[in-house]
C-alpha cells in the first residue's frame, strides 16, 4: 500500500519519537507504514528534523532492507534466504518465484514486489515467506502458487 508523501504526516511520525536522531530507524518504519517507500523528499526531511545529514540517513535506509526507495508493487512478498530456510529449499523456491512472478529480488512491477527477507521467525517451518504482511510456512513451490494466486484474487 502506498500513500502519496505529506509533510504534515511525516512531521507527526516523527514527533511521535521526540524529533530524536537516535530513533531514525523506528521513524523510517512509521514512513514505510504510512507511505509504502521513503522518497527523496523524506530523506531531506528526516536529515533537516532530526539534525543528520543526508548522507547518514540514506545510509541507515540503503543499509536495511526494510526501507525502500521506490514505490512496492500492488503486493509485497517476502521469502526468507535464513539459513533454516536455505536448508529447507528456500533459494529453489526463490528461484521458482523469479522465474513465476517475473520480477528478481529487490525489484517488482505494479502488481509485485519481490524482497529477501532474513528471518521471519518461522524456522520450524520452513521455507516461510510474507505476503502482505501475513507469515506462511512449508510453501512448496505449489503452494506458493496458490497463495500469489489468492493474494491477486483477493484485490
Amino acid at each position: 500500500m502506498t500513500t502519496p508523501y505529506n509533510r504534515e504526516a511525516a512531521n507527526a511520525i516523527i514527533a511521535g519519537f521526540d524529533a530524536r536522531p537516535e530513533m531514525l530507524v523506528q521513524i523510517l518504519h512509521g514512513f514505510i507504514e504510512q507511505f509504502g517507500w521513503i522518497c527523496d523528499d523524506a530523506t531531506r526531511q528526516l536529515a533537516e528534523e532530526l539534525n543528520l545529514s543526508r548522507a547518514e540517513v540514506h545510509g541507515v535506509i540503503s543499509y536495511y532492507d526494510d526501507f525502500r526507495t521506490s514505490p512496492p508493487g500492488k503486493h509485497v512478498m517476502k521469502i526468507c534466504q535464513a539459513e533454516a530456510c536455505q536448508a529447507m529449499g528456500s533459494r529453489e523456491l526463490t528461484r521458482h518465484a523469479v522465474a513465476t512472478l517475473g520480477v528478481e529480488l529487490h525489484a517488482g512491477s505494479a502488481d509485485v514486489t519481490l524482497e529477501p527477507v532474513y528471518c521471519l521467525g518461522n524456522c520450524a517451518c520452513a521455507p516461510a515467506i510474507m505476503v502482505d504482511g501475513k507469515t506462511f510456512g512449508r510453501v512448496s513451490q505449489d503452494r506458493f502458487d496458490a497463495i500469489v494466486a489468492a493474494a491477486r484474487e483477493a484485490e
